[in-house]
Formats: structure tokens, sequence, C-alpha cells
């Protein structure tokens, strides 16, 4: 698990260096919004998308981007040392985010659990 909030913080700082419109202040910063995020992942995501259901149906599940923004956003209003610009830039950062997870899943041998 550990391991994995690491990854996280790691992938949150490079998605954080390539947009311009999202800042974290350092890799602490970055290891306390990675188990925010997986925090949120766990409590408000599931009632969010059990709330959208007929929009992610209705966008054949596109929706799920922006409830993965929305997540983005509550985080930023939650962190100190974490900052979005807008939702373009918080849907941008998800989608980054969930990128460079997977490159640095996929090099360090991790496997889904």
């Amino acid at each position: 698990m550990l391991v994995k909030f690491l990854l996280t913080a790691l992938a949150t700082m490079v998605a954080a260096y390539i947009l311009p419109g999202v800042e974290v202040d350092g890799f602490f910063s970055a290891f306390i919004l990675a188990m925010l995020l997986g925090f949120l992942n766990v409590t408000v995501k599931p009632i969010l998308l059990i709330l959208t259901i007929p929009a992610t149906v209705l966008t054949l599940g596109a929706f799920i981007l922006v409830i993965n923004a929305l997540v983005v956003l509550l985080a930023d209003a939650i962190m100190e040392g974490f900052y979005v610009e807008n939702f373009w830039w918080a849907l941008l950062f998800s989608l980054l985010l969930w990128l460079t997870n997977s490159l640095l899943k996929d090099v360090s041998g991790g496997e889904e659990k």
C-alpha cells in the first residue's frame, strides 16, 4: 500500500510538472494528496457513481471522466498545497495521473489488487 501511495505521489509530481494549471508544493504534499485521493476514491466516488448512473449510461461511461475531475477538484478544495485552476485542468490532471500511474505500475511490476 505504501508503495502504491509513493508511486501515485510520483505520478502527481509528474502530472503537475507537465500541466501549467496544476500546482503541488513538493513531494510531501504530493504524498498527502495521493492518500487523500485514495480516500476520496473509496468514499465519495462510489456515491457519485450511484447518483449519476443515468448520465453515465447515457454517455456510455464517459461521464466517469467528469466524476474523476470532480474528485480532483474536491481534493483541491480540501488540501492546502495542491491547486487546480479549473475543471478542464482537473480533467486533464486526472487523465494524466491515470496514464502515469499505469506506466509506473507496469515499470514497477506491480499488480492491481
